[in-house]
């Protein structure tokens, strides 16, 4: 699949949504979530804790389902109409306390570098070279490998990243995508209150921080192996090619019936970023039917647990690697660079 225009004419057929398609996803996703959730609010006080905590599995499922259908929204594909995906998408936003504007920039900023070497950081993992890493101070590679580290990742991680992250704004970002987090912050502010005004903390914290904090485990994990396995595609800017990156950048994690429907498909990750307006209802059958797509590389849940132990990009190799094995090349690349010089002394 050589040129832009190929792969969009490829997968054009599978980028059309189907209203009945998406209403379904709907009354599959954002109903259950919030039927649960009142649920969960009725049952505080009256049955056992446990039996609340128990609800908040199921719970966090259909949330992390929900997101879903917002990065669908974000992306376009989710409807027909541009101003469906708009709307619906700020209130999928809205339950998952996110920017839509704003996610929607960054996150397009992330399919149009992802790979890319030239630039890293925006809607992504940072990820270091080995290079890098051993030429950062000590506290500068401490705080990587704090940040590396699976507790934070996954422990403060999703805290972060659909709690605090979102609420943060700068300077340099545009107008437009300020107001968005601003208006946002009120917005989650007001219903954060509201909740607690009528339920009391206590229940707003079991109903929704824990809901949140499990699917946020699970979003972080997914986002993570779909771009950090050890043979991904890294490239500098000249060499860099989109189709690439998508089909050697980004894993199809093979997932049970069940966890791929509760992460709405997701798993197929190298179908959505070779064409982000198929809609999570058609990645599969994309796949099963585009020949291209079949030679990718494929990971299990016990791949994508193996994969958080690699933490540096081994650009030489074109893998990523963990840190005995990059402490190990790195110590040899400089004494291979430093034999020349010590002979021609």
């Amino acid at each position: 699949m050589s040129g832009t225009a190929e792969w969009s004419e490829t997968m054009a057929p599978y980028t059309r949504p189907r209203l009945s398609r998406s209403l379904l996803d709907i009354a599959t996703s954002v109903v259950p979530y919030l039927a649960l959730s009142v649920l969960m609010y009725v049952l505080v006080g009256e049955v056992s804790v446990l039996i609340v905590l128990a609800l908040a599995i199921p719970t966090a499922g259909f949330l992390l389902r929900t997101f879903i259908l917002f990065h669908d929204c974000g992306h376009g594909s989710f409807f027909a109409s541009r101003r469906a995906n708009l709307w619906f998408g700020r209130f999928c936003a809205l339950l998952t306390w996110q920017a839509f504007s704003n996610w929607r920039h960054d996150h397009a900023v992330h399919h149009g570098t992802a790979g890319d070497l030239d630039r890293r950081g925006v809607g992504d993992v940072p990820t270091l070279t080995v290079t890098e890493y051993h030429e950062k101070s000590w506290k500068g590679r401490l705080g990587y490998r704090l940040f590396r580290h699976p507790l934070v990742m996954f422990g403060l991680g999703p805290i972060f990243s659909l709690m605090v992250g979102p609420r943060l704004s700068s300077r340099d970002k545009r107008r437009r995508l300020r107001n968005s987090i601003i208006l946002t912050n009120f917005a989650v502010g007001a219903l954060i209150a509201s909740q607690i005004l009528l339920f009391g903390i206590g229940a707003f914290l079991l109903v929704q921080l824990v809901p949140a904090f499990l699917a946020g485990i699970a979003g972080v994990w997914l986002f993570y192996v779909q771009h950090q396995y050890e043979d991904v595609y890294w490239e500098s800017g000249g060499t860099w090619s989109y189709a690439e990156a998508a089909l050697r950048g980004s894993s199809y994690l093979k997932l049970p019936k069940l966890l791929q429907f509760f992460t709405g498909n997701i798993g197929l990750h190298h179908v959505h970023h070779l064409s982000a307006k198929v809609p999570n209802y058609n990645l599969q059958r994309a796949h099963d039917e585009v020949s291209i797509l079949h030679d990718v590389p494929v990971l299990t849940v016990w791949d994508g647990l193996r994969s958080i132990n690699l933490k540096l990009i081994d650009t030489e190799g074109g893998r990523l690697v963990g840190w005995a094995e990059a402490r190990a090349i790195y110590h040899a690349r400089t004494r291979a660079s430093a034999a020349p010089a010590t002979a021609s002394a």
